[in-house]
């Protein structure tokens, strides 16, 4: 069975960048926070599961190979 997350920015800052996330494109019911100077993800609602995990880890490999926090995207496993 495939495993799908899709995340989008919401907002940026000097310290954070905040996205939105979940298995609906079209209605984002989480956010994370990612912390750019530790490049640590931070759950607003504190549930650590396998759909926070796996937006983290793709935001946080998209940056790393692009150099920037990216705009949208999404995880398919």
């Amino acid at each position: 069975m495939a495993a799908i997350v899709y995340f989008r920015k919401i907002s940026e800052t000097e310290e954070v960048v905040e996205y939105g996330f979940g298995d609906d494109p079209d209605n984002f019911e989480r956010r994370l926070t990612m912390d750019r100077a530790s490049c640590t993800s931070t759950a607003q609602d504190a549930q650590i599961d396998s759909t926070f995990l796996k937006a983290s880890r793709k935001l946080n490999a998209l940056h790393a190979e692009r150099g920037m926090w990216p705009e949208r995207g999404m995880s398919v496993s």
